[in-house]
């Protein structure tokens, strides 16, 4: 299960490196994206490529960021498996109102085994539980 997890891993940590390449082969190459329990915009199928050029928008707008996980609940059978873990992720950007701002929550990965039978994610949903700090930073990107 840990190459499982790791899929997992690798994604952030890219992610917060802004390693775009890396970022998009922890994808499959369709991959259905749900962030509604966050901004209220229902999920939606994207292709990796499309995925990582609305991230590569954003994130780097921050000066950093930086993802933190735990509580790794997986299960897996041969060519599929479902992760659940907590995630506190940090954004961080200088403003005199207030710098960071943090969004706490959970993440529900599914994945499959491509034809290498490598892990790729093919769904991402992210379970909001609160933020804090500087809710407008996004808006100053």
């Amino acid at each position: 299960m840990e190459n499982i997890n790791g899929v997992v891993v690798r994604l952030f940590v890219a992610t917060d490196q802004r390693n775009w390449r890396a970022v998009e082969q922890c994808f499959a190459p369709k991959v259905t994206v749900d962030f509604s329990s966050m901004n209220g915009s229902p999920a939606s199928l994207l292709t990796r490529q499309e995925l990582v050029q609305s991230w590569k928008a954003v994130l780097p707008g921050f000066e950093s960021t930086h993802h933190q996980l735990g509580n790794f609940i997986t299960t897996a059978k041969s060519d599929s498996a479902h992760v659940f873990c907590y995630v506190t992720a940090s954004h961080y950007l200088p403003h005199e109102d207030g710098s960071l701002w943090t969004v706490v929550g959970s993440y529900d990965f599914d994945l499959t085994k491509n034809r290498s039978r490598q892990w790729e994610i093919t769904k991402m949903a992210f379970n909001f539980k609160y933020q804090a700090g500087n809710t407008d930073l996004p808006a100053l990107i």
